[in-house]
């Protein structure tokens, strides 16, 4: 039998004979007009986590035209990113599809300046080879991973070390940016943002009058689901938390959620004591115009948190 190792190293070698490129550096970020950001690799959370990087590229080339590629499991949340100008969501079910192949090829031919393929918790393979296919002059992309080596990083022409062992206690927000800080792309600002527009306002402004129409009730939303079990606190526990609340102070709770969190709602709608109208299968802008205009918002550990995160909203999580 073939030794997988060997196999594997000789598919690097031909790889590597085809699609290296040339180290680099970039001379003028003012030549820099389009940027692609490929970040189909991402949760949720981390690709909302990535907007301080969004952000730096804006404020260093304000110029640009930057588009980014995401996933069928994170694209909702920059679907109304200020500094985003387009965005193709990459679905890997659908690249037998001559008709969405067609469509990704053409996003792959524009001519960019700049291909940036960041990394949070892994290197991703599929992005190394997206951003090594796009025309571009310049790509920037991990050589390592935590000291763990990129097996493709001859696929861009700045090639950097990314570590999270320096200092583990750092928010992803600030350490995704260590992929531009060595071509002085930066930004101060690392807060998640959620761009929502005056249509999501006008859905939220609805929904609150049908909670209530009195000002000096206080206003508070729950998100009593998660995708992983181990991350949802009791319902039992939403419900007494809510009761207890309510017994001290004049306030309407809400509850948010999607189809996959009907059994946790139900749970509670048919439990608790108290009345609650529920915010579901609603937009990620319409759900963060809602929490905006709240007075707290509590959640289990789950994407949702970090949408409420993204406002200014007290939270508990």
């Amino acid at each position: 039998m073939f030794n997988r190792k060997i196999i594997y190293s000789l598919f690097i070698k031909i790889i590597k004979a085809f699609l290296a490129v040339e180290e680099k550096e970039i001379t003028d970020l003012k030549n820099i007009k389009s940027v692609l950001v490929i970040r189909q690799h991402n949760q949720f959370g981390d690709l909302l986590a990535s907007v301080s990087l969004f952000r730096a590229i804006k404020e260093s080339i304000p110029h640009c035209n930057l588009s980014v590629i995401t996933s069928p499991q994170n694209y909702y949340a920059v679907s109304k990113n200020k500094y985003i100008d387009s965005q193709f969501v990459f679905d890997k079910k659908q690249v037998f599809n001559p008709e969405y192949l067609d469509k990704f090829i053409n996003v792959l031919r524009k001519q960019y300046d700049l291909v940036i393929v960041p990394v949070t918790v892994a290197v991703s393979d599929t992005s190394c080879f997206i951003g090594r296919f796009a025309r571009a002059k310049y790509r920037i992309g991990a050589e390592s991973l935590d000291g763990k080596k990129n097996a493709f990083s001859f696929m861009f022409n700045k090639r950097v070390k990314m570590d999270w062992t320096k200092n583990s206690q750092r928010h992803v927000s600030d350490f995704g940016l260590d992929i531009l800080r060595p071509i002085g792309i930066i930004t101060k600002n690392y807060k998640s943002e959620i761009s929502f527009d005056e249509n999501d306002v006008i859905v939220a402004e609805e929904f609150l009058k049908k909670l209530t129409s009195e000002e000096n009730y206080k206003i508070i939303g729950l998100h009593i689901g998660a995708g992983k079990p181990p991350n949802r606190w009791a319902v039992e526990n939403f419900i007494n938390l809510t009761e207890l609340i309510n017994d001290n102070y004049k306030v309407k709770f809400y509850l948010t959620g999607s189809s996959s969190d009907e059994i946790e709602i139900m749970k509670f709608k048919s439990r608790s004591k108290i009345s609650c109208k529920i915010f579901m299968n609603k937009s990620i802008p319409e759900l963060a115009a809602l929490i905006s205009k709240s007075d707290l918002f509590i959640t289990n550990d789950t994407g949702v948190m970090h949408v409420a995160g993204a406002t200014d909203t007290s939270q508990i999580s």
